[in-house]
């Protein structure tokens, strides 16, 4: 080992960790170990049960160098954001008045940086603008509980009637959630489901190959391998990740009894609705499903391409997450390094609301269910195929690592 790579040649374990990783490249160039990290135990072990510090609001950076972009995705029900008015396609301008937009100086780039992602319960003002028209919004960062499920709806067409949810993480709130709502969709009788994995950038497979299982029903999934992790030749093997058909019991705050039965919807199709930030568990979902031979179709752009997974492991206030192994299919696919490329690709449109069936992906998703007609997207809001894309045309969710993973219990 090169000494430069000798644990005393670093100040702290965690600048150590940061180079413990492989310098291979996937067939596009990109580095194939872009997710190692750290992040706070603390941190982690709430964000787990939903329970995030901030203001309740996802935001999508569109343009990285000045002049920035960001615009509001998502919007927390009952958080300060929500409290305070602010509304999905609202496109920040300010924080705490230094210029998001056009700041470029250290001292500036610092107090943007301290504002959207505080360290700390506290106050910041930030500038947003909606359809031109400027506000100034003061929010406090506090404890926000997050959901798992949003926007449930069922959709009456022609031909039948079509379940929605907006599906954001695999923690340990999702559970219980995706239950009751498959469990509604069961009841209403829905002939296919858009599952809106836009923003979801993983979580835990258990709860992946739940939601595959829920999808599909045991017709097409008893006995079959959801995942099969694969290690490196210093790991002893393990048994195969099937598709849950009893839930695992995952901690939490009001968690689902664990061996509790599973709805099932038996579809033999599936839409989801993907860019660049659907990730990892949220792939495996993809893969999973299409390893027995379910028709997923891909609505809105290329995943982002993470076929890893990890095994978290705290020591003294730290959890490291190092890659640790490589999820296939039941027909030992799992090659998508480079992301899945959509069926139909078709742009974010952030003048609806999610769920709203003229939103742009989900009228397309409904639109090819019907007619198998794509309708391309154009225009200045087009999503590139993945967040590794050039620096200022990406859109990227600004979230911390551990939203983007797919992790095991041991």
């Amino acid at each position: 080992m090169p000494s430069t790579y000798q644990a005393q040649s670093f100040s702290t374990p965690i600048a150590y960790f940061d180079v413990l990783k492989t310098t291979a490249t996937t067939a596009s160039g990109k580095p194939k170990d872009q997710f190692h990290f750290t992040y706070t135990t603390a941190e982690w072990e709430a964000s787990l049960n939903g329970v995030e510090l901030g203001y309740g609001m996802l935001l999508a950076l569109t343009r990285t160098t000045p002049p920035r972009s960001a615009v509001v995705t998502i919007v927390e029900p009952g958080s300060p954001a929500a409290l305070a008015g602010l509304q999905r396609g609202d496109v920040l301008q300010s924080i705490d008045g230094v210029d998001f937009v056009y700041a470029a100086d250290a001292a500036s780039v610092k107090i943007i940086n301290a504002g959207l992602f505080p360290k700390a319960q506290g106050t910041h003002t930030l500038g947003l603008s909606r359809n031109g028209v400027a506000m100034s919004l003061s929010l406090t960062a506090v404890d926000v509980s997050t959901s798992a499920v949003q926007n449930e709806r069922i959709i009456d067409t022609p031909t039948g009637k079509v379940g929605y949810l907006t599906f954001n993480t695999h923690n340990n709130v999702a559970e219980r959630q995706l239950v009751e709502t498959m469990r509604r969709f069961q009841a209403a009788g829905i002939s296919d489901l858009v599952l809106d994995v836009r923003y979801n950038g993983g979580g835990y497979l258990d709860v992946a190959s739940e939601l595959a299982y829920m999808i599909a029903g045991p017709q097409v999934t008893t006995g079959k391998t959801f995942e099969q992790t694969l290690f490196n030749d210093k790991t002893r093997p393990e048994a195969p990740v099937p598709f849950h058909a009893l839930s695992q019991g995952f901690g939490g705050p009001n968690p689902l009894a664990k061996g509790t039965s599973l709805p099932s919807l038996g579809l033999k199709r599936v839409t989801l609705l993907t860019t660049g930030n659907t990730c990892s568990a949220s792939e495996a979902i993809i893969n999973g499903l299409r390893g027995v031979d379910v028709q997923v179709n891909l609505v809105g752009g290329t995943t982002c391409g993470k076929p890893y997974g990890f095994y978290p492991a705290p020591n003294c206030g730290t959890t490291y997450f190092a890659v640790q192994f490589q999820g296939v299919n039941a027909k030992g696919f799992g090659d998508f390094a480079d992301g899945m490329a959509p069926t139909c690709d078709v742009a974010d449109d952030y003048q609806h609301q999610l769920g709203d069936a003229a939103e742009g992906m989900l009228a397309a998703a409904l639109r090819y269910r019907s007619s198998g007609s794509c309708t391309p997207a154009t225009g200045a809001t087009r999503l590139l195929s993945s967040m590794q894309s050039p620096a200022d045309t990406a859109m990227r969710l600004l979230r911390p690592a551990y939203k983007e993973i797919a992790v095991m219990k041991r």
